[in-house]
Parts: structure tokens; C-alpha cells; sequence
């Protein structure tokens, strides 16, 4: 199949966050783009802006009249239900349609590929590879997970598209899609149970992360954080790499905090870099630097630009973003879903602001994922000083008899703990006298973050 035969593009589920990612760069590369999404976003008006045609009602005949089975390519979501009009009217009627995954297993096939898998820590540590690349001057392109604070997208590029472009993309392991893409080089990141629902269970999970890494190219370098190495003995033909915050052949020193930040040293087998100075906070951060620093290194940056690179990486919308400052209180958002995320987003918290009360505000996202990991969320959760439990964001999911927020709010230990629902929010945060407040999860808790904004600097204001 090539690109080349079609000149248009559609897609169902157009405002996702991988999604758009491909619409950006079809409509770079002069094709039409138009699409279906259930909702309007920020993001959605700006794919409007950039030239494509959406529609956010399932209708068929709100499909463009160019879109064609001879000259558009359909690409899908899986989060697209099996009864979804469109989906299947095109689909009845012989369209080629392809997966998200194997759209981006297309497009990197002809391309150097870095490949970011995890169940944490793969948008960042693909825009922080992406960021590296772009400052190095290297012809690149970067499908990401999130949008770059540096650059306002989740398609980054620079230069031209040519034989010695890099790809970086995200090896996403839900629904296996990591498993179309071929890189030359890898980053683990981690790989701690989670996506059950697709799974059934984590042993399952882990053999396909093992899929994944015997599909790095011969000769090909695995990054793999040291909590997880043994996963890469299934592929002897490739160099492997360990690496951590204080272990592994690539690890850092000296780490000290500075106004928020971290500096510290990176020590590894081939390479010394003293007195990095990381533009996002938070511990697991200064993992993922180190394991895109090795990236970069792999594909011929120097060290003196991984570190200029990484002093000016401001970071992804959502990881832990700040949002509000002032002299009594601090807003932060962030992304976290999972326990080990929710745990590493609250250690790093404490640690920047030890003498500080932090309050978090929570909406667990996925009925299966409450259910199957409560008893996490209330152990990580418990870190906050106060913790504000919302309802479950179902996402893509029906609700599951039983399962609500009170499974995890019930074994939280913190000292003050609420339940809201989203129209009292505001009026039950304000009551609150908070020095750090975090809104968490991966549902549309993000709708809270400008009114949360607007009514601290009200509050607040020096």
C-alpha cells in the first residue's frame, strides 16, 4: 500500500490525541483531511483552523462528498464503537481502512525510528526526544502523545522529509498496538499491569512488551529502565541499555532541587554530562531525560546540546504542568492514571514542597482500571493532605455494577478527605485554605483546570 494512491484522508475519531497527530502531518504533506469526532475540543477547532473538515455527529451523510473508496484512505480509532454509522457504512462499502497503529507502522518503515514504550513516562520522554532532535538540527518527525509546551502540537518536525529523517513515536501498548512498529531504537520506560480490560491479566501484558522489543531492528539499541531489563532477554541481536534515577548503566548524581527544578549529573558507559538543569520537575522526570539523552546520543547529538536541549524542554500539557502561582498557593495539573503514576507525581510534590499541604483533586478514568487496581489508588492517593475524590470518567467504557469512586475513597487515609461531583467543585475547593493544589486523571477533570485557575487568582491574588 502506498501513501501515494490516495489523496485524501478521513478519519473516525479525528481529535484524539494520536489521531490528530497523523491528521497534522497528511494535511503537511498537502492531502485533504476531514473527520469524525464525538465532541468539540480545543484541539478539534484548531484541526478546523489548520484546514480539515469535521463533523461531530454520526451521520453518513455528513461525509465529504470527495471522500471515495478509490482515492481516501480511512483510519480508525479503536475507541470507535462496533456500531459506529460511519465506521460501518464505509467499511460495507470496500474502503481500505487501517488502524491508527498501522497507519504510523507505515510511515516509520522507511525512517530511522526511535520507538517510546511504558506504561508511564511515553509522551514525555518521546517530546523530550523529539525536542533534543529538533535543537540538534536534525531532519525530523515526532507523532506524540501530548502537546509539546515548546512547540503547541503533538506533530513536531523540522527540516525536510528526506532518507536521513528520524521518526520518534510513541509505542503504544493498548490494544497491542506497539506491535507495528519496527524501530531502531527503543526506550521501556516501564511496564507495570495495567490495560487489563485488553490483557486479562499482566503476565499477557508483558509478553507482548516482550513482542515489542524482539521487533527492534538487528543491530538495533534497546533503552530499558532497570526495573524491567529482564523483559529484553528475548532479543540477543540488539545492544542493550539499563538505566535509572540511581541505577543501571545510565543514572544520575549530585540531584539537587533549585526553585522547583532538578540539577543533576547523567553517568553512563559512553557519556558524562555534569550540571544538567531540567526544565520540568518532578523524579521521574529526571529518568526520562536520562533515557532520552541515551536516545539522542544513539542517533549522533553531542552531549553539550542534549544539555542546552534539556534546560529548555518546558514540558507537556498535563504532566505536571503549572498552572497558577502565587506567594500562598500553587496549581498544578497533571495527567497520572495509574497508582505508580499518582505515586511518583506525589513523592516528586513533597519532595519540591516538603513544608507545604497539598491537595489533590482525582477523577479516577475507567471503570475496569477503578476496579482493578482500588486498592493502588487509595495506597498512592493517601500521600495528599487532602484529597478531592470525583466520579469515574467512563471514557470509552458502560458503567460495571458496583464499581464507582467509593471503592477507592473508602481505604484512603488521608487526613481530610471529600467526595464532589463536578458541579460542586469550585465551591468546595474554595472553601479549602490550600497551599498546593493538583487536579489529577485522564478524563475531562482538564475542563476544571481554567475555572480552578480563575478562581485562585481571584482568591489568591499577591
Amino acid at each position: 500500500m502506498k501513501f501515494s494512491d490516495y489523496d485524501s484522508i478521513y478519519f473516525l475519531g479525528i481529535g484524539g490525541i494520536g489521531m490528530s497527530a497523523l491528521a497534522r502531518w497528511f494535511r503537511r504533506k498537502g492531502m485533504r483531511v476531514a473527520g469524525y469526532d464525538r465532541t468539540p475540543t480545543p484541539l478539534t477547532h484548531e484541526l478546523i483552523e489548520e484546514g480539515m473538515e469535521l463533523h461531530f455527529d454520526d451521520k453518513v451523510e455528513f461525509i465529504p462528498g470527495y471522500i471515495t473508496k478509490e482515492k481516501t484512505l480511512v483510519i480508525f480509532t479503536p475507541a470507535i464503537p462496533k456500531d459506529h454509522s460511519e465506521y460501518l457504512y464505509l467499511r460495507d462499502r470496500g474502503f481500505t481502512i487501517l488502524k491508527r497503529s498501522e497507519v504510523l507502522g507505515l510511515i516509520s518503515k522507511d525512517y530511522k525510528t526511535i520507538a517510546v514504550a511504558g506504561t508511564h513516562g511515553k509522551t514525555t520522554t518521546s517530546s523530550m526526544v523529539a525536542h533534543i532532535l529538533k535543537v540538534a538540527g536534525k531532519d525530523m518527525v515526532a507523532f506524540l502523545g501530548g502537546i509539546t509546551t515548546n512547540y503547541d502540537s503533538n506533530l513536531v518536525m523540522n527540516g525536510e522529509v528526506n532518507k536521513d529523517t528520524i521518526v520518534v513515536a510513541e509505542a503504544d501498548e493498548f490494544d497491542r498496538s506497539f506491535l507495528c512498529l519496527f524501530p531502531d531504537v527503543a526506550i521501556v520506560t516501564s511496564a507495570d499491569p495495567d490495560h487489563l480490560d485488553i490483557y486479562g491479566d499482566h503476565a499477557s501484558m508483558l509478553i507482548s512488551f516482550r513482542d515489542f522489543i524482539k521487533q527492534i531492528k538487528e543491530n538495533g539499541t534497546l533503552i530499558i529502565h532497570k526495573s524491567v531489563e529482564s523483559l529484553a532477554d528475548a532479543n540477543t541481536k540488539i545492544s542493550k541499555k539499563t538505566y535509572s534515577i540511581n541505577q543501571g548503566q545510565f543514572f544520575a548524581s549530585s540531584l539537587t532541587t533549585t526553585g522547583g527544578f532538578f540539577t543533576f549529573d547523567l553517568h553512563g558507559t559512553d557519556m558524562k554530562i555534569e550540571n544538567i538543569q531540567l526544565g520540568v520537575p518532578g523524579f521521574h522526570n529526571v529518568e526520562n531525560a536520562i533515557a532520552a539523552s541515551v536516545a539522542a546520543k544513539q542517533v549522533g547529538v553531542d552531549d553539550h546540546t542534549i544539555k542546552k536541549a534539556l534546560a529548555s524542554f518546558k514540558g507537556v500539557k498535563r504532566r505536571f504542568e503549572y498552572v497558577f502561582r502565587s506567594k500562598k498557593c500553587i496549581f498544578i495539573d497533571d495527567y497520572a492514571h495509574h497508582p505508580a503514576e499518582i505515586e511518583a507525581f506525589l513523592k516528586s510534590l513533597k519532595a519540591l514542597y516538603p513544608d507545604k499541604k497539598i491537595t489533590v483533586i482525582f477523577q479516577p478514568h475507567l471503570y475496569t482500571r477503578t476496579r482493578d487496581f482500588a486498592e493502588g489508588f487509595a495506597k498512592s492517593l493517601s500521600l495528599a493532605d487532602t484529597l478531592v475524590m470525583m466520579d469515574i470518567y467512563p471514557a470509552r467504557e458502560l458503567p460495571i455494577l458496583g464499581v464507582t469512586s467509593d471503592m477507592i475513597f473508602k481505604d484512603v487515609t488521608s487526613v481530610n478527605k471529600i467526595r464532589s461531583s463536578k458541579k460542586d467543585l469550585l465551591s468546595k475547593l474554595e472553601s479549602l485554605d490550600s497551599e498546593i493544589i493538583a487536579t489529577v486523571g485522564a478524563g475531562d477533570i482538564d475542563t476544571f483546570v481554567k475555572p480552578i485557575k480563575d478562581m485562585l487568582t481571584k482568591k489568591y491574588e499577591d
